[in-house]
């Protein structure tokens, strides 16, 4: 900062508001004047937003003018033990919601040492220009829509134009502190523990994201780069893009157990009925999504969650999976290593899939005797006969000598079947109150990943993909309001309180401290 070649007084506090009060009496002799009596409301509302936006600048800078110039009675020492003695007055732009303002304050500094600023600590400053409540609201609007959404409706409501790549910049700092946020979320007592639901449920699914290339798994990356298209400019039947990283998606919710027969269900996954009893609600549910973190780590993130929520395993704890050998291969390892012992369930919405894929096997595209057959065979696994239904199958194939192609779709239901037996108990999934179906993930999935990623032509930098998906988890766990609270204390400590020795930022006076009179005081540019 260069010095400027003059020194002027301060400005006295009860002058600070002046200007703030010249234009709210002009505000109010523009609405009494003749010619804004013929208004429209939606004139007068534009009227009054704009020049009210200028009243709420002109507001804001007078406080900000009545607590400067932020000096302080006690000695101002750095983290590092050194004293900083010479006062400089010294100013910086701050961009908020209302419009511009400056903040004038004093630097405290010394030979070799950076300047300290007091009030700027007392005002848990930015480290950019951009406001924190500026920020909150890009970030806010981000989680919902594309980027440069967010520059249009920022300069839209505040009038305040951000650029798109300082846009992203300040989307990425506002998600920077999610991870360390839940990770010193402290544990539930006893008490709230029994308060909920005694099923523990976790839940966790694979979700592609489109990606520049330069932002893909290696693995990913390498295959697009040696692939050759057939055609020049689309992708014929069966061709993959390339394109896409794999995020994880997890979740962690209770729920009271909610105890059924399999008659019920069966009468409940029909398209024209409705369910015979209202399910319960997930309680406390949380969902979040990282293109970024490997499934393993999104998984333990998920273990570390329910350990937080029941510390005591006093609970049923559920791992709901869709019959991924790699997920569940991951989810039992972990679970090892936690100690715990999870009843792992097997979605019943993918079992349906492939039971629909055998039936036509039998029946042609549209028979109404193929919703009879999946029906009576969901009904035998739903009470506990997955095996017997696997050998049905297959037996009926052989006894109507289907050549292998067209008891292909036959055998690959037993397969799978048979291979996950261990997970389709429904019975006793039933009796225990368990949920069978991975609804909650299969929504954010959706919600999360698809609603807001795959808008058309995005491709994504690694670094935007991950905070826009932190943003969208906080505000689908109803942790946004909580998390902000956590972000700005974590700014206050980063960049002003550490900076200090005993991590404590001196107090600083305002003007209202010193009187009318102001002291002269160098200002630097």
């Amino acid at each position: 900062m260069s010095a400027l070649a003059l020194t002027r007084p301060r400005l006295p506090a009860r002058e600070a508001y002046l200007p703030a009060e010249q234009k709210f009496n002009q505000l109010l002799t523009q609405l009494r004047e003749s010619q804004t009596q013929q208004m429209s409301h939606s004139e007068l509302e534009t009227l009054i937003e704009t020049e009210g936006r200028e009243l709420l600048r002109l507001m804001l800078q007078g406080h900000l003018d009545g607590r400067a110039p932020g000096t302080t009675t006690t000695p101002v020492i750095d983290a590092l033990g050194n004293r900083h003695t010479h006062q400089r007055l010294q100013r910086r732009q701050l961009k908020s919601i209302f419009g511009p303002v400056t903040v004038t304050r004093t630097g405290y500094g010394g030979r070799g040492l950076e300047s300290l600023h007091p009030l700027d600590g007392a005002l848990n400053l930015p480290a950019e220009r951009y406001s924190h409540t500026l920020r909150r609201r890009a970030a806010e609007i981000a989680a919902q829509t594309s980027f440069d959404e967010v520059v249009s409706s920022l300069e839209q409501s505040t009038g305040v134009r951000v650029p798109k790549r300082q846009a992203e910049q300040l989307i990425t700092r506002a998600a920077q502190d999610f991870d360390t946020f839940y990770e010193t979320q402290r544990a539930q007592t006893a008490k709230e523990v029994r308060a909920s639901g005694s099923i523990l449920v976790i839940s966790s699914d694979g979700k592609g994201v489109p990606m520049r290339r330069t932002d893909l798994r290696k693995v990913t990356r390498e295959a697009a780069e040696v692939r050759q298209h057939k055609l020049a400019h689309r992708r014929s039947r069966g061709e993959k893009t390339g394109s896409k990283r794999m995020g994880t998606v997890a979740a962690v919710y209770t729920i009271q157990p909610f105890v059924r027969t399999a008659e019920e269900i069966v009468a409940d996954l029909r398209p024209e009925g409705s369910a015979t009893r209202p399910p319960p609600r997930p309680e406390d549910k949380r969902v979040w999504a990282s293109v970024e973190h490997s499934p393993q780590s999104v998984i333990r993130q998920a273990f570390d969650e329910a350990l937080r929520r029941d510390p005591a395993q006093t609970k049923n704890w559920c791992v709901l999976v869709d019959g991924s050998s790699y997920q569940l291969r991951i989810l039992r390892l972990i679970a090892r290593d936690y100690g715990v012992q999870p009843t792992i369930v097997l979605d019943l919405i993918h079992v349906c899939e492939y039971l629909w894929s055998a039936a036509w096997a039998f029946y042609p595209a549209g028979d109404p005797r193929a919703e009879v057959w999946v029906r009576k065979r969901l009904l035998k696994i739903l009470r506990g006969g997955s095996s017997l239904v696997a050998a049905g199958l297959r037996r009926s194939a052989t006894l109507r000598r289907l050549n292998k192609q067209q008891r292909a779709p036959l055998d690959r239901c037993a397969n799978y079947l048979l291979k996950y037996r261990q997970y389709l108990h429904y019975d006793q999934y039933l009796k225990a109150g368990l949920p069978i179906a991975t609804g909650v993930i299969e929504g954010a999935c959706r919600h999360l990943v698809k609603d807001r990623m795959e808008l058309t032509g995005a491709r994504w930098r690694l670094q935007g993909a991950e905070a826009v998906l932190r943003l969208r988890s906080l505000r689908s766990s109803k942790d946004f309001d909580q998390y902000w609270e956590f972000h700005l204390l974590q700014e206050y400590m980063r960049h002003h309180a550490s900076r200090y020795a005993e991590v404590k930022v001196p107090v600083p006076q305002s003007s209202l401290d010193f009187g009318i009179k102001g002291t002269r005081i160098r200002l630097v540019k």
